[in-house]
């Protein structure tokens, strides 16, 4: 089979120019991490979104970059048997500002991203350790998440 990736962006938030090029490099990193029937939906959106929602759902008063939000709903359509695996929402806004945190371009920072949420969606976790500029990660998520950007550093996201 393969996967599925649904892509949107808030109402009132404009469309980046890349938009159409997510789905292909979600689905290369669903089937390098051997995920498949899998259906993933992704939101891009604005600070003031992101920060309702990490308010709402995890009682912090702020904007985050990324958060992910399991689901497992299995259902069957004319394609075969899918997992809804969740939803995944990005900030647009938080974007530009971490790239230039980790001294990266906003290719490699989106890919960061929504390798994040994607294993954030398949029960990977980081616990309280977060991703620092300079410093090597410690835990299984986030080593793995640095290896599947390795081998896709060469990808574009934003041309």
């Amino acid at each position: 089979m393969s996967n599925r990736i649904l892509i949107s962006v808030q109402d009132g938030v404009k469309e980046p120019d890349w938009i159409n090029n997510v789905e292909q490099f979600c689905i290369k990193t669903l089937d390098e991490l051997k995920f498949d029937g899998e259906e993933v939906s992704i939101l891009f959106c604005n600070d003031t979104y992101i920060q309702e929602l990490n308010k709402n759902y995890r009682n912090i008063d702020s904007a985050t970059d990324v958060l992910s939000f399991e689901n497992d709903e299995e259902y069957e359509d004319e394609d075969g048997s899918w997992c809804c695996v969740g939803d995944i929402a990005i900030s647009l806004d938080m974007l530009p500002v971490n790239a230039e945190y980790f001294e990266e371009d906003e290719n490699a920072e989106l890919k960061r991203l929504l390798v994040h949420g994607l294993l954030h969606l398949n029960g990977y976790d980081h616990f309280e350790e977060h991703l620092e500029k300079g410093k090597e990660p410690e835990c299984e998520m986030l080593k793995l998440q640095e290896d599947i950007l390795q081998k896709f550093k060469d990808e574009k996201i934003i041309k």
